[in-house]
Parts: C-alpha cells; structure tokens; sequence
C-alpha cells in the first residue's frame, strides 16, 4: 500500500471515530433525580406549554424520544412530566 493511501485510510479512521464520538457526547448522561428531570422537561418544552412532542423530545430528551410510543399510551402526541417521571420511577 502506497504511504498516500496508508494516509487517506488513517485520516478516515480517525474522521469516523470522532464523528462517532461526537456523536455519543451530544446524548446527555441520564438524569439524577426527579429535579434534574423536570429541569430537563422545562427545557425541552419550547413552547412551555408542559406538553413534550416528539420533536421536542429529539432535540432536548433523546433518551425518552427513544421511547416516545412507548410512553403515549393515549397516543396524543406528547408526553407530560408526571408521565415521564412515572416511567423512570418504576425503572428504578
């Protein structure tokens, strides 16, 4: 293998692993407590209706987006925070 090739497949190795870094650190570390929870919602809730949509829910809680449907039983479309908190109460 030329040392250009060598090169180009190094830099792409390290491009990718960076991007995937960034990536995983883009993604919070999980909550810990119900304070860090509602402050969390609050911030995620952009409209500050206490109401979180799925797209609030992507943007600014990745980990209940994950978990969307499962937590909107009703299927109404957004999740309030005595949801989410029952959910990470009954996980614990």
């Amino acid at each position: 293998m030329s040392i250009s090739k060598h090169f180009v497949k190094s830099a792409m190795a390290v491009l990718l692993s960076t991007a995937i870094a960034q990536v995983y650190a883009a993604d919070p570390p999980p909550p810990a407590n119900e304070a860090e929870i509602a402050a969390r919602f609050k911030a995620a809730d952009k409209n500050g209706d206490g109401k979180l949509t799925l797209e609030e829910a992507k943007a600014g809680m990745p980990r209940i987006a994950a978990v969307f449907d499962k937590i909107d039983t009703d299927n109404k479309g957004y999740l309030t925070l005595p949801q989410i908190l029952k959910v990470v109460e009954n996980q614990q």
